[in-house]
Protein backbone atom coordinates (compact mmCIF):
# COMPACT_ATOMS: atom_id res chain seq x y z
CA UNK A 1 0.00 0.00 0.00
CA UNK A 2 1.26 3.47 -0.84
CA UNK A 3 2.12 6.03 1.80
CA UNK A 4 -0.64 8.42 0.76
CA UNK A 5 -3.30 5.70 0.76
CA UNK A 6 -2.23 4.59 4.22
CA UNK A 7 -2.22 8.22 5.39
CA UNK A 8 -5.76 8.71 4.08
CA UNK A 9 -6.94 5.54 5.79
CA UNK A 10 -5.43 6.68 9.07
CA UNK A 11 -6.96 10.13 8.61
CA UNK A 12 -10.40 8.54 8.14
CA UNK A 13 -9.85 6.44 11.27
CA UNK A 14 -8.95 9.50 13.32
CA UNK A 15 -11.83 11.54 11.88
CA UNK A 16 -14.22 8.68 12.68
CA UNK A 17 -13.06 8.72 16.32
CA UNK A 18 -13.19 12.51 16.41
CA UNK A 19 -16.72 12.50 14.96
CA UNK A 20 -18.08 10.08 17.54
CA UNK A 21 -16.13 11.35 20.56
CA UNK A 22 -14.60 14.81 20.02
CA UNK A 23 -11.58 15.30 22.28
CA UNK A 24 -11.06 18.40 24.35
CA UNK A 25 -7.43 18.60 23.25
CA UNK A 26 -6.78 17.89 19.57
CA UNK A 27 -2.99 17.78 19.96
CA UNK A 28 -3.13 15.22 22.75
CA UNK A 29 -5.68 13.15 20.82
CA UNK A 30 -3.46 13.14 17.73
CA UNK A 31 -0.42 12.11 19.74
CA UNK A 32 -2.39 9.34 21.44
CA UNK A 33 -3.75 8.17 18.08
CA UNK A 34 -0.28 7.85 16.54
CA UNK A 35 1.05 5.99 19.58
CA UNK A 36 -1.91 3.59 19.39
CA UNK A 37 -1.23 3.02 15.68
CA UNK A 38 2.40 2.25 16.40
CA UNK A 39 1.44 -0.05 19.29
CA UNK A 40 -1.03 -1.92 17.08
CA UNK A 41 1.60 -2.35 14.36
CA UNK A 42 4.10 -3.64 16.92
CA UNK A 43 1.55 -6.09 18.35
CA UNK A 44 0.78 -7.35 14.86
CA UNK A 45 4.48 -7.86 14.23
CA UNK A 46 5.47 -9.43 17.57
CA UNK A 47 2.16 -10.69 18.92
CA UNK A 48 0.16 -9.29 21.82
CA UNK A 49 1.92 -8.33 25.04
CA UNK A 50 1.28 -10.26 28.20
CA UNK A 51 -0.48 -8.61 31.14
CA UNK A 52 1.82 -6.19 32.93
CA UNK A 53 4.54 -6.38 30.27
CA UNK A 54 6.07 -2.98 29.62
CA UNK A 55 6.24 -2.14 25.93
CA UNK A 56 8.87 0.23 24.67
CA UNK A 57 7.98 1.69 21.33
CA UNK A 58 10.82 2.16 18.87
CA UNK A 59 11.23 5.47 17.12
CA UNK A 60 8.82 5.80 14.19
CA UNK A 61 10.18 4.50 10.91
CA UNK A 62 10.62 6.80 7.93
CA UNK A 63 7.43 5.32 6.43
CA UNK A 64 5.41 5.92 9.63
CA UNK A 65 6.72 9.49 9.74
CA UNK A 66 5.75 10.04 6.08
CA UNK A 67 2.25 8.71 6.75
CA UNK A 68 1.82 11.08 9.69
CA UNK A 69 3.29 13.99 7.72
CA UNK A 70 0.68 13.56 4.98
CA UNK A 71 -2.25 12.60 7.23
CA UNK A 72 -2.10 15.32 9.88
CA UNK A 73 -2.69 18.30 7.56
CA UNK A 74 -5.63 16.39 6.08
CA UNK A 75 -7.08 15.74 9.54
CA UNK A 76 -6.59 19.35 10.65
CA UNK A 77 -8.01 20.67 7.38
CA UNK A 78 -11.15 18.56 7.62
CA UNK A 79 -11.70 19.64 11.22
CA UNK A 80 -11.08 23.30 10.39
CA UNK A 81 -13.45 23.30 7.39
CA UNK A 82 -15.95 20.75 8.69
CA UNK A 83 -19.02 23.01 8.62
CA UNK A 84 -18.36 24.07 5.04
CA UNK A 85 -17.66 20.47 3.99
CA UNK A 86 -20.86 19.27 5.67
CA UNK A 87 -22.83 21.84 3.67
CA UNK A 88 -21.44 20.31 0.46
CA UNK A 89 -22.56 16.88 1.63
CA UNK A 90 -26.05 18.09 2.62
CA UNK A 91 -26.48 19.81 -0.74
CA UNK A 92 -25.75 16.66 -2.73
CA UNK A 93 -26.94 13.83 -0.47
CA UNK A 94 -30.57 13.89 -1.46
CA UNK A 95 -32.87 12.17 1.03
CA UNK A 96 -29.99 11.66 3.47
CA UNK A 97 -29.56 13.56 6.69
CA UNK A 98 -25.92 13.94 7.66
CA UNK A 99 -26.33 12.40 11.11
CA UNK A 100 -28.10 9.35 9.65
CA UNK A 101 -25.27 8.46 7.26
CA UNK A 102 -22.86 5.75 8.28
CA UNK A 103 -20.09 7.48 10.25
CA UNK A 104 -17.42 5.89 8.06
CA UNK A 105 -19.07 7.13 4.86
CA UNK A 106 -19.56 10.60 6.32
CA UNK A 107 -15.89 10.89 7.23
CA UNK A 108 -14.63 9.45 3.95
CA UNK A 109 -16.74 12.10 2.22
CA UNK A 110 -15.37 14.83 4.47
CA UNK A 111 -11.80 13.86 3.72
CA UNK A 112 -12.28 13.60 -0.04
CA UNK A 113 -14.25 16.86 -0.23
CA UNK A 114 -11.57 18.65 1.79
CA UNK A 115 -8.95 17.45 -0.69
CA UNK A 116 -11.08 18.40 -3.70
CA UNK A 117 -11.93 21.89 -2.47
CA UNK A 118 -8.85 22.91 -0.49
CA UNK A 119 -5.87 20.89 -1.75
CA UNK A 120 -4.94 22.02 -5.23
CA UNK A 121 -1.89 19.75 -5.13
CA UNK A 122 -4.19 16.71 -5.36
CA UNK A 123 -6.27 16.13 -8.52
CA UNK A 124 -9.98 15.72 -7.68
CA UNK A 125 -10.19 12.39 -9.51
CA UNK A 126 -7.51 11.02 -7.17
CA UNK A 127 -9.53 12.15 -4.15
CA UNK A 128 -12.64 10.48 -5.59
CA UNK A 129 -10.88 7.20 -6.37
CA UNK A 130 -9.23 7.07 -2.97
CA UNK A 131 -12.51 7.91 -1.21
CA UNK A 132 -14.41 5.20 -3.06
CA UNK A 133 -11.75 2.57 -2.34
CA UNK A 134 -11.50 3.50 1.35
CA UNK A 135 -15.30 3.46 1.69
CA UNK A 136 -15.39 -0.04 0.16
CA UNK A 137 -12.63 -1.22 2.50
CA UNK A 138 -14.00 0.18 5.76
CA UNK A 139 -17.74 0.25 5.08
CA UNK A 140 -19.78 -1.65 2.50
CA UNK A 141 -19.64 -2.26 -1.23
CA UNK A 142 -22.69 0.01 -1.58
CA UNK A 143 -20.80 2.73 0.26
CA UNK A 144 -18.44 3.01 -2.69
CA UNK A 145 -21.35 3.85 -5.01
CA UNK A 146 -22.82 6.29 -2.49
CA UNK A 147 -19.50 8.09 -1.97
CA UNK A 148 -18.78 8.13 -5.71
CA UNK A 149 -22.15 9.67 -6.51
CA UNK A 150 -21.77 12.55 -4.09
CA UNK A 151 -18.12 13.25 -4.93
CA UNK A 152 -18.83 13.19 -8.65
CA UNK A 153 -21.51 15.87 -8.20
CA UNK A 154 -19.08 18.03 -6.25
CA UNK A 155 -16.38 17.52 -8.88
CA UNK A 156 -18.71 18.93 -11.54
CA UNK A 157 -18.96 22.18 -9.55
CA UNK A 158 -15.22 22.68 -9.13
CA UNK A 159 -13.58 25.53 -10.97
CA UNK A 160 -10.40 23.57 -11.71
CA UNK A 161 -9.47 20.63 -13.90
CA UNK A 162 -10.33 17.26 -12.40
CA UNK A 163 -7.25 15.38 -13.58
CA UNK A 164 -4.35 17.77 -13.07
CA UNK A 165 -2.60 19.51 -10.24
CA UNK A 166 -2.84 23.27 -10.29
Amino acid sequence: MGTRREARERAVQFLFQYDLNPPENLEAALDQFWVSQQTAALAEEKGPATWGEKIELPLPTAEESAVRLFAEPLIRGVIEHRNEIDEHIKKHAKNWELHRMAAVDRNVLRLAIYEMVHREDIPPVVSINEGVDIAKKFSTQDSGKFVNGILDKIKSELLRPARVVK
